[in-house]
């Protein structure tokens, strides 16, 4: 089958400039021709097409939370409710919780991905091998140390994952062992130093969990993770821009300063693309509140926030255009997870996913590997 896409507006995702009254041509789940030209009469017309979106901290949509339901079944209803934000791809995100509930979510990916399950990349674990001092609104009894055992769990699996953990709570060398089995180590719910994230760096670390975040803020003579994060040559970061969890100037200045290493995520909660306004987090009340998550003493909760809204959060507020904003949603997270040759742009022989929006940055459906999906 062959489906023909006239898009008015095309974003590629190497953050240059947009074309215009482009053809792309989709054969088999990859993209083939990128052409300029006028609609042929069998195109899907659209707006804007830019490459799909792609979401590496999405912890629940569509009444879903992955940490309450690690199965296959959570994992496609929270895929789809990310579709709605545009998301063509994501890492569902299971967060610290009591014991070992996280082998319960590398069970759950590894039964989707066998199920061929739409969208699904792999898994972020978030915890629970993080700083008891920054526990953010993850359950503080539930944080522990990693041990032996974990880490030659973690080193089995056999699909992209992404593993936060705090680097100053983990003995010298595990990250180096983790990166070496091909898990991308990134740093949050932390205090590390700058210079424990150099150290860090130097062992194999990829990047930074939601900038600004569960991490100390910079100060003259303590510049501490952020800083860190803003000047390092190497380490991305991801971020969350709904307006609640960084102000727009700080996006400006991440965004500034990160060129191709800051990329947008979610941390969706379950009431995104869902009904639910109120639910309980592993004991923890959550209350949904002009567009904020917060617990019982404020604290943020996730976010109710899809792709979109990041997108356009980062164009309207913080001032970055439109192909860099772009860009940070899909070019950049491709990269992080070493899927760069084959996803994050609208290029010939790349997988055929695509978001398409209107001229409001509103998601309007798009492909998934040559699926459409609205």
């Amino acid at each position: 089958m062959i489906r023909l896409i006239h898009a008015r507006t095309l974003y590629d995702g190497t953050g240059g400039p947009p074309r215009h009254d482009c053809v792309v041509e989709i054969a088999e789940g990859r993209i083939g021709e990128v052409s300029t030209g006028p609609a042929p009469a069998e195109a899907k017309k659209v707006e804007i097409a830019a490459p799909g979106f792609i979401d590496l901290q999405i912890n629940g949509a569509a009444d879903v939370q992955f940490n309450e339901d690690p199965t296959p079944d959570a994992i496609a209803r929270i895929a789809e409710g990310a579709r709605r934000g545009g998301a063509a791809h994501i890492l569902p995100t299971f967060i610290t919780a009591p014991g070992d509930g996280w082998q319960q979510a590398i069970a759950a990916v590894r039964a989707a991905r066998s199920q061929n399950l739409a969208g699904l990349l792999g898994l972020h674990l978030e915890g629970p091998f993080l700083s008891p001092q920054r526990p953010g609104i993850h359950p503080a009894a539930g944080i522990r140390p990693m041990r032996e055992e974990d880490l030659a769990l973690l080193e089995r699996v056999e699909f992209p994952l992404m593993l936060t953990i705090a680097p100053e709570e983990q003995p010298k060398g595990t990250i180096e062992r983790l990166s070496a089995a091909g898990i991308v180590v990134f740093a949050g719910h932390s205090i590390a130093t700058a210079s424990d994230l150099d150290a860090a760096a130097s062992e194999g670390l990829s990047g930074l969990t939601h900038l600004w975040n569960a991490m100390p803020p910079p100060q003259g003579r303590a510049p501490g993770m952020v800083v860190r994060a803003l000047t390092h040559p190497t380490l991305f970061a991801g971020i969350i821009a709904d307006g609640h969890h960084v102000d727009p100037l700080n996006l400006t200045l991440a965004s500034a300063m990160m060129k191709g290493r800051l990329f947008l995520v979610t941390d969706a909660m379950r009431s995104f693309a869902g009904s639910i306004e109120e639910f309980d987090l592993m004991g923890t009340p959550v209350t949904l509140r002009d567009g904020r998550l917060t617990g019982p003493d404020g604290t943020l909760a996730g976010a109710h926030l899809g792709m979109d809204e990041a997108v356009r959060m980062m164009i309207d507020r913080a001032g970055v255009p439109p192909e860099a904003a772009i860009a940070m949603a899909t070019d950049v997270p491709a990269r992080v997870m070493g899927l760069g040759s084959e996803l994050g742009r609208i290029a010939t022989g790349f997988r055929a996913s695509l978001s398409f929006l209107d001229e409001g940055w509103n998601a309007r459906g798009g492909l998934v590997d040559g699926v459409p999906f609205d």
